[in-house]
């Protein structure tokens, strides 16, 4: 989770400081944060952008045995695609009382009886500080 909070920390005020990693065996394969403002996309949140980099990574979709870590915890969108990329742990920091898909507000792997582990809460306030400031920020500019 240290290294995600050096990726949001590093980040530009456009998009919501939020940065995701894949893991195998220890090893960081894959990297991505928040693209949404950036590339237009409604779909480019970290978890995908990671999720397409580690599979271009595997040469496949299927990343059975990977770990994927978050600051935020999945939205639905992203929580179905972990669970359908066979991803095996994931780790976020912040909850997400919002749209949080893996236990906050609904959990997506009761639809599949989804053998995927999570772990929230993980260095949460120093998550929550970061996302806090960003849209602290957002309503000074709008203010």
């Amino acid at each position: 989770m240290q290294r995600i909070l050096e990726i949001v920390k590093g980040l530009n005020g456009d998009e919501i400081p939020i940065a995701a990693i894949v893991v195998k065996d220890g090893r960081i394969i894959a990297s991505a944060s928040n693209r949404k403002e950036i590339d237009n996309d409604v779909t480019a949140h970290a978890e995908i952008l990671a999720i397409r980099e580690a599979e271009k990574a595997f040469g496949s979709w299927r990343l059975d045995g990977c770990e994927l870590y978050v600051n935020l915890e999945p939205c639905p969108m992203c929580a179905w695609a972990i669970i359908q990329a066979r991803i095996s742990t994931v780790y976020f920091g912040s909850f997400d009382r919002n749209y949080g898909a893996l236990g906050s507000v609904m959990d997506l792997r009761k639809l599949l009886n989804s053998n995927l582990k999570v772990y929230g809460g993980i260095m949460e306030e120093d998550c929550n500080k970061i996302l806090e400031d960003y849209f602290a920020g957002l309503r000074g500019k709008n203010a």
